[in-house]
């Protein structure tokens, strides 16, 4: 049946000499064969949403590996952070100082939809708290600033994670997304329970596999800490 089609570019010389007097635009050309594929009966094919790629254990540690070979500090804990608590970029870059209790192992991230609390790990708590020191003598308005003083961008963030992966010799570039995912799957195969792991998903896009009833975020972190001692990194 093809062979007997005209060659779409013909076909598309012969459709222009009907359109150019409409002067169409990108949009007008899309709502167009929007309403000539209802015409025609023509649907239009569904893609199969495809699982994310998540990192092994063994690509996290070669990440982090040339991470630490760098010997910058900060990278190192922005790394981390976003390790240990599946945080997105969009609240990492927003954390103040007084958004972090030290005491409790806790983030408090003040976000548009629902401001929520992630833990870290206590192991974490020391290097985090050196960082603060230095951020506190600079005078930086946020946790994470670059060198310039300002705020880091997504943009920045996903750059300097981008530049690591391939330090590394990963195959696939590794993003905060990616780091995200990985803490849950690794969450969810320590064996803790569905409900313990929500705090660390947020309540906006939490995965499918995820439900139950919220627990206390006591309980939570308790079950969090004692796991994460086990943690690649």
């Amino acid at each position: 049946m093809d062979n007997q089609r005209t060659p779409a570019a013909k076909k598309a010389k012969q459709l222009a000499k009907y359109l150019r007097s409409e002067q169409p635009d990108y949009t007008y050309l899309k709502t167009v064969w929007k309403h000539l594929r209802a015409e025609l009966g023509i649907e239009v094919p569904k893609t199969k949403n495809r699982d994310p790629y998540i990192p092994t254990e063994e690509e996290i540690q070669r990440y982090y590996q040339a991470v630490w070979k760098a010997r910058n500090v900060q990278d190192m804990v922005i790394i981390k952070t976003l390790l240990y608590t599946g945080m997105r970029v969009s609240e990492l870059i927003e954390i103040k100082q007084e958004d972090v209790d030290l005491e409790q192992c806790q983030i408090h991230l003040k976000t548009e939809d629902k401001p929520r609390i992630v833990p870290f790990p206590v192991s974490f708590k020391e290097v985090l708290a050196i960082h603060m020191d230095q951020a506190k003598q600079k005078k930086t308005k946020y946790l994470f600033e670059s060198s310039w003083k300002r705020q880091y961008s997504d943009r920045g963030i996903r750059k300097m994670m981008a530049k690591y992966a391939e330090e590394a010799r990963l195959e696939k570039p590794l993003t905060p997304y990616q780091l995200r995912y990985f803490l849950l799957r690794w969450l969810k195969q320590q064996g803790l329970d569905d409900a313990l792991i929500q705090p660390y998903t947020g309540h906006v896009t939490k995965p499918s596999f995820l439900g139950g009833p919220q627990p206390s975020m006591e309980k939570a972190q308790e079950a969090y800490e004692k796991v994460m001692l086990k943690f690649p990194v």
